[in-house]
């Protein structure tokens, strides 16, 4: 079976909270899916806000290879002729080859809501559809609040998308708006429609739009697949109002390679990992490292005990082949690993170390040891490797810390504080001795120490820090308390993570912006060499 996977990112993904996008994003986002293989874009509401309007404005100059571009809508107001409603104009105007409207399936709806009487709402179901069918392409129907509404009035609910057949609706999404529906209540309510369906000798395809308030948009939406919905409406990351829409992340990645069924998006698979995190990207927000299939952690191995069996047979403790979605396996370090996992570490680093070299037993005690005190590698694989070289002897110390100091001085309260990090190292013998000012302590002191090592080593200009996080670890001691800082270093080929512990902010963040500068520096004496 064939199924048509319909994207709402764009339009009911931002209503998330803190969910953000500019026009040139949502464009970045349109022309990344229509990579991803994805059959409907649903770019927003043109008659709701400039923003939509300039967007489909833009993209009338943008070529899509496949997907193809929705307006979204709702039916006409019910004083206005379909010929006179404005959003209807605003979704012709918008001049894209597929036209989304919701209509009212939940009679409270059109009593409270709307405040006209049910045979209006039937009318002007089908008048919207019937005025748009012959400008577009594609025509389909979102049937809102479609599964509450079966359960009130089942009859009146299926007299609804009688409507939206009359009028022409290529595909009916039933929609579970407030996302309150359970997977044993799906069956019958689907089976139902069938069968109305061939009462009314109609061939519309049926699609399902779930939403995640119970937790089950993605179980809801497979079952909606399993029982003959060929269109599933969903949002990259399961972004969307109060607490998401069907996650399409895990949804596409289940119909292709576990329902086995057939879809344009199945040929670019590979693809859903990149996009997944190129969302998050643009729109600011952190990635959910436990989502399955495309999060950091979804084909992460940590016990001693799984990363062996995964070495032998990867299929022991995964239940699908990472690369297929454009992920990785990632091995962990933690004070749970055993050789397995250092093995594994050796091998990704081009490291010739052997199980019975005396350098694995120091590594695997100096880790136990680093992490008894707070360290954490899972997260900052530069520095585990740096600790490993390290512990063969292999060169991984490019500077040697004469000293630091950083000074925070305020002056007066309605201005910012002037913060100066001042720094003595060597390199070769050579001493360097130089001070900085800085947007706080540990930008202060990173700036005084490439300053210091930049005629040493020049290609540290090119790198730069991305990210910064600090972490309370024993927050019983309040203030005086240890803390652990993470550090997210890139170059134009690389990104790296480094870690560091102490009770002074100050001396963590310099442990972390030491292994970040050491590992740039071994991996471009590598290139050289």
């Amino acid at each position: 079976m064939n199924i048509e996977f319909y994207d709402t990112t764009l339009r009911d993904g931002t209503q998330a909270e803190n969910f953000n996008l500019s026009v040139d994003d949502k464009i970045k986002i349109t022309k990344q899916l229509d990579k991803l293989g994805m059959d409907f874009i649903e770019g927003g509401w043109p008659g709701s806000n400039p923003q939509s309007v300039e967007y489909f404005e833009k993209m009338k100059g943008v070529e899509l290879n496949h997907a193809h571009l929705s307006a979204f809508g709702a039916t006409r107001h019910f004083q206005n002729p379909a010929d006179k409603d404005p959003n209807l104009q605003a979704l012709l105007a918008a001049e894209t080859p597929a036209i989304t409207i919701f209509g009212k399936s939940w009679d409270i709806h059109v009593h409270d809501a709307l405040r006209i009487e049910l045979a209006d709402n039937l009318l002007i179901i089908e008048d919207s559809l019937a005025f748009l069918r012959p400008h577009v392409k594609h025509l389909i129907y979102d049937a809102e609040h479609f599964f509450d509404g079966f359960k009130n009035n089942r009859e009146y609910c299926l007299a609804t998308l009688g409507q939206a057949i009359k009028g022409g609706a290529e595909t009916l999404a039933l929609c579970d708006t407030n996302g309150g529906t359970l997977p044993h209540e799906i069956p019958p309510i689907i089976e139902r429609v069938k069968q109305f369906l061939e009462e009314q000798g109609s061939t519309a395809r049926i699609g399902i739009h779930p939403h995640n308030d119970s937790e089950t948009a993605v179980a809801n939406a497979l079952l909606g697949v399993s029982l003959g919905c060929t269109q599933v409406q969903g949002t990259i990351n399961g972004y969307g109002e109060r607490c998401g829409n069907g996650n399409l992340t895990s949804i596409i990645p289940a119909v292709i390679c576990k329902m086995g069924h057939e879809a344009e998006v199945g040929k670019h698979i590979d693809k859903l990992y990149s996009t997944s995190r190129l969302i998050n990207e643009l729109a600011n927000l952190p990635h959910n490292r436990y989502q399955p299939y495309v999060g950091e952690s979804a084909f992460a191995h940590k016990g001693g005990i799984h990363v062996s069996a995964v070495q032998r047979n990867p299929m022991t403790y995964e239940h699908i082949v990472p690369e297929k979605v454009g992920n990785i396996r990632r091995i962990l370090i933690s004070d749970q690993a055993g050789k397995s996992n250092v093995m594994h570490k050796a091998v990704k680093y081009g490291l010739n170390l052997k199980a019975d070299d005396p350098a694995m037993a120091k590594i695997v005690h100096e880790l136990k040891e680093l992490e008894n005190q707070g360290f954490q590698y899972e997260g900052a694989e530069a520095s585990f490797e740096l600790l490993m070289r390290r512990a063969m002897g292999i060169k991984t110390r490019f500077f040697t810390l004469e000293g630091f100091r950083v000074m925070n001085n305020k002056y007066r309260m309605d201005a910012a504080s002037l913060t100066e990090a001042t720094i003595r190292l060597s390199v070769d013998g050579q001493e360097e001795h130089t001070a900085s000012l800085g947007d706080g302590p540990v930008n202060a002191l990173d700036k005084s120490m490439r300053k210091a090592l930049i005629r040493f080593y020049p290609r540290l200009a090119e790198m730069e820090l991305i990210d910064y996080k600090v972490r309370v670890l024993s927050g019983q001691y309040g203030t005086g308390a240890k803390v652990r800082v993470l550090v997210d270093s890139r170059d134009a080929e690389t990104q790296w993570s480094t870690v560091g512990v102490s009770f002074n902010i100050i001396e963590a963040s310099w442990q972390a912006l030491e292994d970040a500068v050491n590992y740039k520096l071994m991996k471009d004496t590598q290139e050289k060499e």
